[in-house]
């Protein structure tokens, strides 16, 4: 990182890509072991690339500068774009950018992060966060954000993709910003105006697959993967090759560096495969990253199915760890299936005990601690859980996976009683655990948030017949051809509209009473929660009760009992309520059954209260 007066600039150093160096001069350099040779295309000329050790190719080419467009050309004539490209003159198979990140002035150069007690996250896509769907356009939306209450934005993946849209999961340039929502320029404008709002932003990021519609790496550099090994997506990536292994970890530390991210979202983690490093490279690549920023309260998340905690494990004063936290899907699932009533798919595995999985959720983090779930066959998953702090687990209601995987995108408002959202949201955000929101759920959003791409060809129809199958099998789609012809094309420019969001919604009736209740709930969680949070230790949730629609849970923080009592049931039901100081309370809990040990049907109660110790200590 490099100052120039009262403003900074900032530039990754990386192995792969073109850097532009002192002068008037770029250094292109790519790894192609094993595959075709290649030529760098630069104005017209096909230049050799000299090989250099372990397959490393490099050239420095003097009079190449900032806004060059370049390419790879192969000995077949196959012209493929720079895999570390910083930019894309166009879509993925064009020619890419030579940029020079050092042209971005920061205006607020000494942000750090908010502490990760504070965080709450809104998760937004940046295609359909605004009707222009770009990262300039969505800086006009943070004040609006900063003001609700959120205080981490988490960008759904920008890494550029196959057409112009998709959600991002099936990226092959990870280094470049999608080129339709903006420019490098663009995203670091977003990230500094965040910044200025006291916002933190992160970033979702995939390194166990690349898509299918751009990715050349296997013609010039088929070492890069694992052919003798599969991952959902294709073959996998050989994560042991030092080069592949630097493209990864670099990619991290660059977008921490160059575009002063203040974490990281890693997405689907149990499908990194790398046991046979030591260390593995999710562990090296967060040990660099902590080595590397010590100052710096980077927020590191992972999403796995495995319900795992070794990559999450505090230490004894409960200090930073490598990863900040989980993405607690099994919290999700279990809510969902209380509030729809759905059985199908792996909400089949949270049926029985229902109650008591849900209050294991909030007081210990996975539901499944090592019992055989029916969705995966009986086979046993996850380990036990509840020696970790509240605040390793990211709680959701909904998020971009849990409402575009459905058919037809629907949102939990439209699924579940107003009354039901209503209580669920307060469990969310009142609970100690670190909550996300996904965006327009503050406001009771309506539309759909489905499953688009904009791919062509033979791959569109493999994409827009395999998303039907994966539907064919449940009740309503049963046998029934006609009724998945109305599952949405993923690749129909209708579906991508349909997905933004309603902005006129904000100023409804319908979206004004939403938002003053989200508002008020995050208002109550930064003025009584978190300052409780930083003290939170392992062990320090208990299931009070659960059973037939109660759910009570008790969390020691510090000194101070959090208590949380529910009645998720739409009858009302008896139960005692703890003493202390009521912090919140339902409408309907307010105002109904207010002298009676009666809580009516979602309905939810938190209570703070001296802790047993304290109080022994005082006396």
């Amino acid at each position: 990182m490099s100052a120039t007066g009262s403003e900074t600039t900032r530039a990754a150093t990386m192995h792969w890509g073109a850097e532009v160096l002192d002068g008037n001069r770029v250094r292109f350099r790519l790894w192609s072991k094993g595959g075709q040779a290649v030529r760098l295309r630069l104005d017209g000329q096909d230049l050799d690339m000299p090989e250099a050790a372990d397959g490393w190719c490099e050239r420095i080419v003097e009079g190449a500068g900032p806004g060059t467009a370049y390419c790879y050309v192969l000995e077949d004539g196959t012209v493929v774009p720079d895999p570390a490209a910083r930019a894309q003159q166009g879509d993925v198979h064009g020619p890419s950018i030579v940029v020079d990140p050092r042209a971005y002035r920061w205006q607020h150069p000494d942000w750090r992060a908010r502490p990760w007690e504070e965080t709450v996250y809104y998760e937004l896509h940046i295609g359909t966060f605004t009707p222009e769907g770009t990262f300039r356009a969505a800086i006009e939306k943070l004040d609006y954000l900063a003001q609700l209450g959120i205080t981490t934005v988490e960008l759904m993946p920008v890494g550029q993709f196959g057409g112009e849209r998709g959600w991002g999961y099936d990226g092959v340039l990870i280094y470049a910003p999608h080129r339709p929502y903006g420019t490098p320029e663009d995203m670091k404008a977003f990230i500094d105006a965040a910044h200025g709002l006291g916002l933190n932003v992160v970033l979702d990021v995939i390194y166990n697959h690349f898509g299918p519609d751009g990715n050349y790496l296997s013609l010039y550099a088929p070492d890069f993967f694992d052919g003798e090994r599969h991952t959902p997506w294709g073959d996998a990536i050989a994560y042991q090759k030092p080069p592949v292994r630097q493209f990864f970890i670099e990619n991290a530390l660059y977008w921490l560096e160059e575009f002063h991210l203040d974490g990281l979202r890693f997405d689907a983690v149990d499908h990194i495969h790398d046991a046979e490093s030591d260390p593995e490279i999710l562990v090296e690549m967060a040990q660099t990253i902590r080595a590397r920023y010590p100052d710096r309260a980077l927020h590191l998340t992972t999403e796995d199915n495995r319900n795992i905690t070794r990559l999450h494990e505090r230490d004894a004063d409960g200090g930073m760890p490598l990863f900040s936290g989980e993405w607690n899907d099994d919290l999700h699932n279990v809510a969902h299936a209380i509030a729809t009533g759905e059985t199908e798919g792996y909400y089949a595995d949270f049926v029985d005990k229902h109650w008591w999985k849900l209050a294991r959720c909030l007081a210990e983090g996975f539901a499944y601690q090592g019992e055989p779930t029916p969705f995966g066959g009986n086979t046993p998953r996850g380990v036990p859980s509840g020696h970790l702090p509240p605040t390793a687990f990211v709680d959701f209601i909904q998020n971009h996976d849990q409402v575009g995987n459905r058919a037809f995108g629907e949102r939990l408002i439209d699924l579940a009683e107003d009354s039901m959202v209503r209580s669920m949201m307060a469990m969310l955000l009142l609970s100690p655990h670190i909550p996300l929101l996904f965006m327009g759920e503050e406001y009771g959003e309506t539309r759909p948030f489905t499953f688009f791409t904009d791919f062509h060809g033979e791959l569109a129809d493999a994409v827009r017949e395999g998303r039907r199958r994966e539907f064919a099998s449940f009740g309503a789609f049963h046998n029934d051809e006609d009724a998945l012809r109305h599952v949405p094309d993923p690749n129909a420019p209708g579906t991508f509209e349909a997905s933004k969001l309603n902005w006129d919604c904000v100023d409804s009736e319908h979206g004004q009473d939403w938002l003053g209740f989200t508002k008020h709930l995050l208002q109550l969680r930064q003025q009584r929660i978190v300052p409780l949070l930083a003290a939170a230790r392992g062990g320090a949730g208990h299931i009070e009760t659960a059973e037939d629609g109660k759910i009570a849970v008790s969390w020691q923080l510090g000194d101070t009992v959090l208590h949380m009592t529910a009645n998720f049931d739409d009858e009302p039901r008896e139960i005692t309520l703890p003493a202390g100081e009521v912090i919140y309370a339902s409408l309907e809990a307010e105002t109904r059954h207010a002298a009676e040990s009666c809580l009516p049907g979602h309905a939810i109660v938190v209570t703070l209260s001296a802790s047993h110790q304290a109080t022994a200590s005082q006396s």
